[in-house]
């Protein structure tokens, strides 16, 4: 198997401490990188190739993940390994930030728009479908895929998240990121919804960062079974929410050594972006 590995999901900022779930404020992304120069140690160190840097965030202050927008775009406009995505919230009170955050849309190295229902807003909320489509018409209008994460129960539901692919599959690429985030994410996925969506022609795809240790295994027979999604999915650390070397360490046992090893490391990334 090629040494080189293409990650599409990586972070880049740091968070400020906050008190999560009635705690005292903390700050859990101890390896998050607050430069740009850190951030390009870090995959020089690792060895990865090539990479798709999104702003971090995770605490509910609007501003936080909107204001590494910037750092994202200055890290994909230093170095040609990295391509960045920018940070897109659904909720209507961000409808100015989102303007702004859109504004970069076209920009050189820009490659997706991202999103997560975590902070606020939900897929199936009326009140969101104006800043969702938004996103998505840039997302069309750019060529640029649109990054969702996924995690069971709650607004990132696959049951609820799977309403944006039945919705804009058709002509916008759509990143599931995590693979349904948990256990019922991946059964629903793994045991058919991904692969349905394929068939009828959605451009979906996801990646394994996050999921159980089964998952990847399953994920790989089913791929081989059918005979379809082998160019859906690609190598994600989640830096610094996920571990680069246990996510690579996974996915490689997964995929052992051959053509779908390349892929999921490497060429459906080059593909893509």
């Amino acid at each position: 198997m090629a040494a080189d590995v293409h990650d599409s999901h990586r972070h880049i900022g740091a968070l400020p401490a906050y008190p999560f779930y009635g705690g005292p404020a903390i700050r859990a992304d101890l390896t998050a990188r607050e430069t740009v120069k850190g951030f390009l140690a870090d995959l020089d160190a690792e060895g990865t190739e090539r990479a798709l840097v999104l702003p971090n965030y995770g605490v509910p202050i609007p501003e936080v993940a909107f204001e590494l927008n910037h750092l994202a775009l200055e890290a994909a406009q230093a170095d040609d390994r990295v391509r960045c995505g920018l940070w897109i919230s659904p909720k209507p009170e961000d409808a100015e930030r989102n303007t702004a955050a859109l504004a970069l849309a076209g920009e050189d190295g820009v490659a997706a728009l991202k999103t997560s229902f975590l902070l606020g807003g939900a897929a199936d909320d009326p009140g969101c479908l104006e800043q969702l489509g938004r996103m998505f018409d840039a997302a069309r209008e750019h060529d640029l895929t649109v990054h969702v994460h996924t995690s069971p129960g709650g607004a990132s539901d696959i049951d609820r998240v799977g309403g944006l692919v039945e919705r804009w599959g058709d002509d916008v690429r759509i990143h599931l990121v995590h693979l349904g985030g948990g256990m019922s994410g991946h059964m629903k996925l793994i045991g058919g919804r991904f692969f349905d969506w394929i068939e009828s022609g959605k451009r979906v795809y996801s990646d394994t960062s996050w999921a159980i240790g089964f998952a990847a295994v399953w994920l790989v027979a089913e791929i081989e079974r059918r005979g379809i999604g082998h160019d859906r999915i690609l190598f994600a650390s989640d830096q610094p929410w996920g571990d680069h070397a246990g996510e690579l360490a996974r996915m490689r046992a997964a995929v052992k050594d051959g053509e779908l090893g390349r892929r999921f490391l490497r060429d459906n990334f080059a593909d893509l972006y």
